[in-house]
């Protein structure tokens, strides 16, 4: 099982926080229950780091548990514990369903144009994407296309990307910290 330690997640979650650049997010209708306004904060704040995350998931064509827990316990960690399964679950349902209904090469785009403009948040989304590709112990040629798209389309050079991935792959062979 792939393990990202949790001062990698801290220090990319420390990273947004101080950026400090939240999406922009329509003011809700003030018919809108407390729980949607919810979901719709979510949404802007997670859901293109959701969606990449899940864009790897599935390129290989199945989504295994060990992705799922990957992912899970990455948003948890970026959120600082706020979001709930139930959260997580409806951002990857979104993603699914988006995926399904306008194609993959769409939705990479889309992600690409929601995170290009912050460096921050398009290298977290690039290591929380390589880190979902790991998270079986073995990557497909499509997981590791899905990957390069990624990183081509975020801006980040072969030099960073390998700096990302060193970094990350420095932290799984130290194990958790007790």
């Amino acid at each position: 099982m792939i393990w990202l330690s949790n001062s990698t997640l801290a220090r990319l979650r420390d990273q947004l926080r101080t950026k400090g650049q939240r999406p922009s997010v329509v003011a809700p209708s003030p018919a809108m229950s407390p729980d949607a306004v919810e979901m719709m904060q979510i949404l802007a704040e997670y859901g293109p780091l959701c969606e990449a995350m899940y864009l790897m998931m599935s390129a290989d064509g199945k989504v295994t548990n060990d992705e799922r827990e990957v992912l899970k316990g990455a948003l948890r960690n970026l959120s600082a514990d706020g979001l709930r399964t139930a959260h997580i679950e409806a951002m990857l349902d979104a993603a699914a369903r988006t995926v399904a209904e306008q194609g993959r090469d769409k939705r990479m785009t889309e992600v690409i144009a929601a995170l290009h403009e912050d460096p921050v948040r398009a290298e977290v989304a690039f290591v929380l994407a390589a880190a979902i590709a790991f998270a079986d112990n073995a990557i497909a040629d499509e997981e590791n296309d899905t990957l390069n798209a990624l990183a081509e389309g975020l801006g980040i050079d072969e030099a960073r990307a390998n700096e990302l991935l060193d970094s990350v792959e420095a932290d799984m062979a130290a194990g958790p910290a007790t």
